[in-house]
């Protein structure tokens, strides 16, 4: 493992936020302040209203990892298939999102805000029929993923 900490991102509704996650170090290391223009780092919590993340986990935060594999080149996540929980923002949010794939027990630090009034949020990614094919795929089900490398 190269390293371990907080997993942190835009924020839910700001206009502007990044769209992916990032892994922030347990121990940060600041050179100077800032007092002008700037973006912003949140830390990142689940939100379900569904079955899919524990409820225990609602608005706790998220830890993360980046991890080294040896002899591999490649690292992919694959959406609908094995055994992890597909996530992203809300659909109707303001910021961008990016998918990521969170293990089918998901662990969290405790002592998260009780409401997300500042966060990256991460919610269970629902199947929409239509434009994607309603066989494989359900309507309304909760897409599964894994990452792999090669």
């Amino acid at each position: 493992m190269l390293q371990h900490g907080y997993t942190g991102g835009g924020q839910y509704d700001e206009r502007g936020s990044p769209a992916g996650p990032v892994c922030l170090p347990p121990d940060s290391d600041f050179v100077r302040t800032s007092n002008g223009q700037h973006g912003h780092m949140y830390g990142a919590e689940f939100y379900s209203n569904t079955n899919v993340f524990p409820s225990s986990s609602q608005f706790q935060d998220i830890p993360c990892a980046i991890c080294r594999v040896k002899q591999a080149s490649s690292v992919k996540m694959i959406p609908g298939k094995y055994h992890g929980h597909m996530a992203s923002n809300y659909y109707d949010h303001a910021a961008a999102g990016s998918y990521v794939c969170i293990d089918i027990q998901p662990e969290y630090f405790t002592g998260g805000s009780s409401w997300n009034n500042k966060s990256k949020l991460f919610f269970d990614i629902v199947a929409k029929c239509g434009s994607l094919r309603c066989q494989p795929y359900k309507q309304d089900y909760p897409l599964t993923c894994v990452v792999c490398s090669k």
